[in-house]
């Protein structure tokens, strides 16, 4: 069985999620984001899940923070990627937001991860969020891209096109 593990990034508001769960409708997918854990964490410090920009803000230090003190977020990520390359799911979808992480998430993996920017929906690319991880997603040189501006009819079957095409070219 062909595999898929996509690094998908974008800014917040372009339909990462949206396209993700269409994608369910036509695929086995697991959908994680290795901010995940560090939501768990946050949720001891007071955070009450609101993603305002203060928020994503917050989020994004203290996944620097764990990411520089022992790689917490990669390797967290990194134990799911090896769970799924064993299980029966085909597309493995790893939200990462910061270049320098999906780097070293893509090489762990030996370049078995690929990686998408979603781009359009409701923010655009001048929009600045005020945190390295938000305000640099479009500094990655990234395998894939998809432009999410068409009905959500249109955009589900689009991106489930391009997902078909990249599993029937041997997804990894």
């Amino acid at each position: 069985m062909n595999k898929l593990v996509m690094v998908i990034n974008g800014a917040g508001g372009v339909g990462k999620d949206t396209l993700c769960d269409l994608s369910a409708k036509h695929f086995k997918v697991r959908n994680i984001s290795s901010v995940d854990p560090i939501k768990e964490i946050a949720t001891f410090c007071g955070w009450t899940g609101v993603k305002d920009d203060r928020a994503r803000k917050f989020l994004h230090d203290l996944k620097t923070l764990t990411a520089e003190y022992n790689d917490f977020p990669t390797n967290w990520a990194l134990n799911v990627f090896r769970e799924f390359m064993t299980n029966d799911e085909e597309i493995l979808y790893v939200h990462i937001r910061e270049p320098w992480e999906i780097e070293k998430f893509v090489k762990a993996t030996d370049g078995v991860a690929k990686t998408l920017l979603v781009r359009g929906g409701t923010r655009t690319r001048a929009d600045a969020y005020g945190n390295a991880a938000d305000d640099s997603v479009e500094q990655y040189s990234y395998d894939y891209y998809f432009m999410n501006d068409k009905p959500l009819e249109k955009a589900e079957k689009d991106f489930c096109e391009m997902l078909s095409q990249i599993l029937e070219n041997g997804g990894n």
